[in-house]
């Protein structure tokens, strides 16, 4: 334990942070466990009331529909018995004008006691003349008595369902039966009722199951028939039973649903809202409430840590400025002024003080080393491993710039003439005209002997040989050597424009300047490349 507290130190600062910073962390843990069970119960309990509550009218108004279809077969069916007189087209208007007028059903017909359908809205389908000799109908027409079929697959191959009411005369003979038929995927009242807000952004959705547990409404019509009979839920409305509660449905997904029998057609409706979507309320609850306590946590944790850095601010500065200026990195001025305070406790403002002097001397000799390390000892100008470093960055850059290339022609005879004292002086002159010609953002650079570079930054090479020229005449028209005239021989190429490569930039340049030389010297030449 001891190796470990002298191995690892820990400062005031952090210290004082991390207690603050648990203390707090554990009274918002608390604090969101206890908000995450109690909204998670109250949300629970409000979606499956609203479930419920949404399911019982929508339970209502499937059954008043019921009731008001049977009626109104029932009334037709009263209508006919006092009108055995009736022809089959006076009929047909009748049947017509109750399916127009109610929305209720999409066919009506009139099956007489032998089966044959004698009358059927709409008509010009080519049913009437047609005996009914199996299948639902006949079972209904043998039952002589006011049914509704469970959902069955009709000759259209459509999921219908069959209202029907009997027909007696007044003696009390049986004349067959008024059957209506309800698609259950097709426009009629029903499918306006079901149809409703049948599922929105949450998730929440309600499904329609029949006596038999066969789907009969779904907002994924494709779903529609499937047989939901071993679903937990289905078995209890099937016993006439309604209610809510958390259940998983067919393929595995916890829901809060809720359940409605209808009792005149004998369905159930259940609507459900998938567990999940309260949970993410839930992880949006915690999160505003993470990002309310947030301020006062982080007010607090700032607090404790200005209070921390007060004690320990001298020593933490002055380890700072030593490991960067041991790492090699830069010290900014703000920083150095740091050594310049003075401290109330005396250890440290000794520390500082001896600190400061040390740093003075290896900046000073710093600066000596980079100074000479990136510039010519005889000129001034950069040298040739700034130009390196320049020309990389400006190629990573994908920069447009212009390279010029200048020699002094027959620089050789200066040496050789007046000695290389006099020649060191006119490169140094030379090297002022450069600097004081090129533009504030150009570049110079002693690449050699009596050969410079210059770097033109967004300059094309057009605009780049208007500099050359006017540093090419200010070259001539200056008297460097008495009674003697300099020139200079200038080559240019282009970046991005001729060449992305640095090394053929050069030998682009070069190329230019051998064309300036051959052709008579004192002059410039753009790369043609």
């Amino acid at each position: 334990m001891k190796k470990i507290l002298t191995t690892h130190k820990v400062s005031l600062a952090t210290l004082l942070s991390i207690l603050v910073s648990v203390s707090v962390i554990s009274t918002l843990l608390i604090l969101a466990i206890s908000t995450y069970h109690l909204t998670k119960e109250s949300l629970t309990s409000t979606y499956l009331a609203l479930n419920y509550s949404k399911v019982e009218k929508m339970s209502h108004s499937v059954d008043s529909l019921f009731i008001s279809m049977r009626t109104h077969l029932e009334s037709t069916a009263d209508f006919l018995e006092r009108r055995e007189e009736m022809t089959d087209q006076e009929i047909h208007e009748q049947l017509e004008l109750l399916r127009s007028s109610s929305g209720y059903f999409n066919s009506l017909s009139w099956v007489d006691e032998m089966g044959i359908i004698r009358v059927n809205s709409p008509g010009g389908i080519g049913l009437e003349g047609t005996k009914i000799i199996s299948g639902n109908t006949k079972d209904v027409l043998d039952a002589r008595m006011p049914m509704l079929t469970t959902p069955y697959v009709g000759p259209s191959n459509q999921l219908l369902i069959l209202m029907s009411h009997p027909i007696f005369s007044k003696d009390g003979t049986y004349r067959g039966i008024i059957g209506g038929t309800i698609y259950l995927q097709k426009e009629n009242a029903l499918n306006q009722i079901l149809d409703n807000e049948a599922s929105d952004n949450s998730g929440s959705h309600y499904y329609v199951v029949g006596p038999n547990g066969i789907l009969l409404f779904h907002p994924q019509s494709q779903r529609i028939g499937e047989n939901f009979d071993e679903h937990s839920l289905v078995r209890k409305i099937e016993e006439g039973q309604s209610g809510k509660e958390i259940a998983t449905n067919v393929i595995g997904v916890s829901m809060l649903s809720a359940y409605s029998y209808v009792p005149e057609a004998g369905w159930g409706i259940v609507q459900q809202t998938p567990y999940s979507f309260v949970e993410n309320l839930l992880l949006v609850e915690l999160q505003q409430l993470l990002m309310r306590a947030l301020v006062p946590f982080l007010l607090l944790l700032l607090l404790s840590i200005f209070i921390a850095r007060k004690l320990a601010a001298p020593f933490n500065r002055l380890g700072t400025l030593v490991n960067q200026l041991a790492e090699g990195k830069p010290i900014l001025q703000s920083e150095k002024e740091v050594l310049k305070e003075a401290h109330w406790n005396r250890e440290a403002d000794l520390l500082t003080k001896s600190v400061g002097m040390a740093f003075e001397t290896i900046e000073r000799n710093n600066q000596q080393l980079t100074q000479s390390a990136q510039t010519d000892s005889l000129t001034g100008l950069l040298n040739r491993r700034n130009l390196d470093e320049v020309l990389s960055v400006w190629s990573e850059e994908g920069r447009l710039f212009s390279l010029l290339v200048l020699d002094i022609d027959y620089f050789k005879s200066v040496n050789d003439t007046y000695g290389h004292q006099v020649g060191d002086q006119t490169l140094k002159m030379i090297a002022e005209t450069l600097c004081t010609v090129s533009r504030k953002n150009d570049l110079c650079f002693r690449y050699g002997g009596e050969e410079f570079v210059i770097l033109l930054p967004d300059t094309d090479s057009l605009s780049a040989y208007n500099v050359a020229e006017k540093i090419r005449r200010k070259v001539e028209k200056t008297s460097y050597i008495p009674n003697e005239i300099l020139t200079v021989s200038i080559g240019i190429s282009e970046y991005l424009k001729q060449t992305d490569s640095v090394t053929e930039l050069f030998g682009f340049a070069d190329s230019a300047l051998y064309t300036s030389k051959v052709e008579g010297r004192n002059q410039i030449t753009i790369s043609s490349n």
